[in-house]
């Protein structure tokens, strides 16, 4: 008795839920409801707008300093090379430099080894002469005059006076021959001190010229790497931006196909509402007969269904015009047409063939938990909505899709 009992109250507790699902209040999209949400949608398209504009006018800026820094960085790479090419010309004079120093080192060397040879060679004969002449000196004149009577003939005393002139012309000669070639050697040595004084100041002053260049190649470097670590923060700020931008762009077109299929929603619903207040004045509906030959099947049965709208909602109902509830009102509008479907929202969702909402047509029934409506394009459906709403349109995808079935 009591599992009996569990039993009951189980089918009871789901009976009522499948009535609450049922009558699941769908929520009102009146004509001034689309209005608001378009008119929402137009505010959040403008923000989007200012966003992207902000969004813009950031990319632009961080876009010209890039450049700016670019162009700034080209000239440092330029200096660069410049200065690198100036550095590996001076390193070249001053090796150079350093070779002839060593040539004017061993010139020096050699002159001066030279110079010590004429001097010492000068010397020699400077002590010669001093011999001779003090030899002289100290034998006197007779040692010429006897050398001079002791000729055999004139001619023999000519030669030999003319003998003792040569050896005093012949040393006078050669001390100043000795002389000249010291003085020029000492001349010549001299000369390549200058020179290598030169050469040495030349080198001092190449190798200031490499430091000042060494210390400038190094400064326009770690400039040149500042540049590049800017350029790498701008340029992915920049890509931010412009990520930001596109998705600008991208929400902007999203909220335009939104308002735009707002409008389409605000247009369906006026001239549904228009033809509703038309039947209702007239009291008449055209029969679905009468639709026939005015496009698709499917079509024909959307232009039939939506001129009830704004028919009421009645629980169990299967009256177009009197009140029927969601599944009763799609089976009654495929009644009229000759389609037998089941009666139920649940047995619906088996009814025809499967397709998905992307393939969805006019005609084709769409499912929801607990819930049917009939598919008219554009994204919208016609449904008997709630016992507030009645029989209206709304956006397909107001609620969560289970299935989408073909009939015709």
């Amino acid at each position: 008795m009591r599992r009996k009992r569990w039993i009951h109250v189980f089918a009871i507790c789901m009976s009522l839920i499948m009535m609450i699902l049922v009558v699941e209040p769908v929520r009102a999209t009146t004509i001034s409801d689309l209005e608001k949400e378009k008119k929402e949608l137009e505010k959040q398209k403008e923000a989007a707008k200012n966003k992207q504009s902000e969004e813009q006018e950031k990319l632009n800026s961080i876009t010209g300093e890039i450049d700016t820094m670019q162009d700034e960085a080209d000239v440092v790479a330029e200096e660069i090379e410049e200065t690198d090419a100036a550095l590996v010309e001076t390193i070249a004079s001053v090796t150079l430099i350093e070779e002839d120093l060593e040539e004017k080192e061993t010139q020096i060397e050699e002159t001066t080894v030279e110079y010590e040879a004429a001097l010492a060679t000068e010397q020699a004969q400077y002590e010669a002469m001093k011999l001779r002449i003090k030899f002289l000196y100290e034998k006197g004149d007779s040692t010429y005059l006897q050398l001079l009577l002791e000729s055999q003939s004139f001619s023999d005393m000519v030669n030999k006076a003319e003998y003792i002139e040569k050896i005093e012309k012949y040393d006078r000669d050669m001390l100043e021959e000795y002389q000249l070639a010291r003085e020029e050697t000492q001349t010549i040595k001299e000369q390549l001190e200058v020179e290598k004084a030169e050469l040495e100041a030349q080198q001092h002053e190449l190798e200031e010229e490499k430091a000042n260049l060494e210390t400038m190649l190094a400064e326009k470097q770690a400039a040149y790497e500042d540049y590049e670590l800017l350029l790498a923060k701008a340029k992915q700020e920049a890509a931010v931006y412009k990520a930001n931008v596109e998705k600008q762009n991208a929400e902007i077109r999203r909220l335009e196909a939104a308002a735009s299929q707002k409008q389409s929603e605000i247009d369906a619903a006026k001239k549904a509402q228009e033809e509703a207040a038309k039947k209702t004045s007239s009291g008449s509906y055209n029969p679905a007969s009468s639709y026939s030959g005015t496009g698709s099947k499917g079509q024909q049965v959307v232009s039939y269904a939506c001129q009830f709208v704004g028919n009421p909602y009645v629980m169990g109902g299967t009256s177009l015009t009197n009140g029927a509830d969601c599944s009763g009102f799609t089976w009654r509008i495929y009644k009229d047409f000759g389609y037998s479907i089941p009666r139920t929202s649940y047995a619906q969702r088996s009814a025809g063939t499967g397709v998905s909402y992307s393939e969805a047509q006019p005609g084709d029934i769409i499912c929801y938990a607990g819930h049917v409506g009939l598919y008219i394009g554009n994204g919208q459906i016609v449904h008997a909505s709630s016992a507030k709403t009645g029989i209206k349109i709304s956006r397909a995808t107001y609620r969560e899709i289970l299935a989408v079935r073909r009939i015709v």
